[in-house]
């Protein structure tokens, strides 16, 4: 746990205590009471009623359109599948700046609802509804589909045989048993909505501000620390409670059940009901997953003197103002941070896995089982934070606090891929922990009896074993180091930017020109987070859903 624990305490835990002392210090003493004085103000409270509230109708909403998602990918077989199934994962490792572009050009002016019918959704809550869910499907579909997929079905056709209807059998045997899955992945959908920056910001205009956007609009608009450190302790304390309770609902999820490989479940549709739903859930998928990107890679070609690549080639020009170099620069840039940060998120996230792993015997020696599950339990969630905690808090809590030797860093290109890998160590984890947990302890035991050195052990007992899920892991690790924006709009140098930072600045300046760039480059960085996504499809064993 050493190093994994290091880098979190160097890289997040300082930078983020560092921002709160800036803005509840003065002159050396606390002021707590600033805490009251800022959630009295009423503009503060509609902030958080907005962020609550838009949150829980995003859960809602998503849980109703992609649970019978789930139910289709976990029952029935179809040619497609796979592809499929890798396609409604695509929107959620995009980057919140491109799901919020995609579905400008959808409902925003001059998109394409604007254009048939008129109507404009942007700047309204519903734009801001729809592209949650358009990110959080597949939270949705591998969470509860996973399970589902691995659900004796013999159980729900015994209560069917003893006379229960097919909702009853469904309600008294099937819901029991989802319902871990079903909460852990509300808690998730919750989770990113409640956080939401890259959406709102895009899509909510002035009008609409979630806690992010606000402690965002505080640090780098008005300069007032002292309100930004308040709503990142508000933050800090609903992700903790939302992670303790999502933590309890996968310890459910592991343990009360008895599994059946998915395989064995899965069949083709029959009769009219289940091809109907199939199609239904297909129709779904096509109008709210890949309309909104089909309709971005549209607007990117629709330049003023017809279909072509003018906002492409566009991007070679570096007279836009906006940037010191040509925003195409912004794709190598972003590649070469992704896999620095990809580099560092394996590694810690390896290391968290493995110690997470490590049998309960070795453990004990700390002091006792309550005491080691206490600390298990709170390094795992100390891993899963950075998912929660404002990554613009960290992003600017890195200027204030790595500005002095030895850690004086913000001239140094390391900061922005220091901070990306803060949000792909969380997936490194989860990908590696169901792996690593199925090798057999007596494999290693035999190798050490033998006379292999731990070394030895790990590397021809453990790592054939887990080099599919370790690709996989970077994979997720360079996707979402990719398409990180909270952090990096604050750290990126203008002589540096990433594609998120490039799409939303671009997105910031009036013009058509600006706006036919950002969607260039967004449908650029959604091609190359689609492709590494296809390839981990290609690679992957484990078919139960895990991210």
């Amino acid at each position: 746990m050493a190093l994994p624990v290091a880098f979190f305490a160097v890289f997040f835990a300082y930078p983020v205590a560092a921002i709160v002392a800036r803005g509840l210090k003065t002159d050396g003493v606390w002021r707590f009471g600033r805490i009251g004085e800022v959630l009295a103000q009423s503009d503060i409270r509609h902030v958080l009623w907005f962020t609550t509230w838009q949150a829980l109708a995003s859960t809602a909403l998503t849980l109703l359109i992609a649970l019978p998602g789930a139910y289709v990918f976990a029952r029935f077989d179809f040619r497609g599948k796979q592809v499929l199934r890798a396609v409604v994962t695509v929107p959620f490792v995009l980057p919140t700046v491109v799901v919020g572009t995609a579905f400008l050009a959808l409902v925003g002016r001059g998109g394409l609802l604007d254009q048939l019918w008129g109507v404009r959704l942007d700047t309204t809550v519903w734009a801001i509804l729809l592209a949650h869910v358009f990110f959080n499907y597949a939270v949705v579909v591998r969470t509860v589909g996973g399970l589902w997929s691995q659900l004796d079905p013999r159980q729900e056709e015994a209560a069917r045989m003893l006379g229960a209807s097919r909702f009853a059998a469904w309600r008294k045997v099937t819901l029991p048993a989802l319902s871990p899955a079903v909460a852990a992945a509300a808690l998730m959908v919750f989770l990113f909505t409640f956080t939401s920056f890259g959406v709102v910001q895009i899509l909510g205009g002035p009008t609409f501000s979630t806690l992010e956007v606000e402690i965002y609009r505080q640090t780098s608009e008005i300069f007032d620390l002292a309100t930004a450190a308040v709503l990142t302790i508000v933050q800090f304390v609903a992700v903790g409670a939302i992670l303790a309770v999502h933590a309890w609902t996968v310890r459910r999820r592991e343990t009360a059940l008895r599994l059946v490989a998915p395989e064995t479940t899965a069949r083709r549709p029959r009769g009219a009901g289940q091809w109907a739903l199939l199609g239904g859930v297909l129709a779904s998928i096509l109008v709210l997953l890949v309309l909104p990107l089909g309709v971005l890679v549209q607007r990117s070609l629709d330049a003023p003197g017809g279909y072509g690549f003018a906002y492409y080639k566009a991007l070679t020009s570096a007279d836009s103002g906006i940037f010191l170099v040509a925003p195409i620069a912004a794709i190598g840039n972003s590649l070469e941070y992704a896999l620095a940060a990809t580099a560092i998120a394996v590694v810690i996230g390896a290391l968290a896995a493995a110690a997470l792993t490590l049998p309960e015997s070795r453990l004990r020696s700390t002091g006792g089982t309550s005491m080691t599950g206490r600390l298990v339990r709170g390094f795992d969630a100390l891993l899963m934070l950075p998912l929660g905690v404002s990554a613009v808090t960290v992003g600017f809590g890195f200027l204030i606090a790595l500005d002095e030797p030895p850690l004086d860093l913000r001239s140094s290109w390391i900061l922005v891929p220091l901070a990306q890998a803060l949000v792909g160590v969380p997936f490194v984890v989860r990908t590696m922990l169901p792996v690593l947990r199925a090798v057999d302890g007596r494999l290693r035991e035999a190798a050490a009896v033998l006379g292999a050195s731990p070394w030895r052990v790990w590397r021809e007992v453990d790592l054939p074993m887990v080099r599919r899920a370790l690709l996989i892991a970077a994979g997720f690790a360079f996707a979402v180091s990719l398409g990180e924006f909270g952090a990096t709009v604050f750290i990126a140098r203008p002589d540096n930017p990433t594609l998120p930072v490039a799409v939303a600045r671009l997105l910031g300046r009036a013009g058509d020109l600006n706006y036919g760039q950002a969607m260039a480059l967004s449908t650029i960085l959604m091609v190359v987070c689609a492709v590494a996504l296809l390839l981990l499809e290609r690679i992957r064993t484990d078919r139960t859903g895990e991210f």
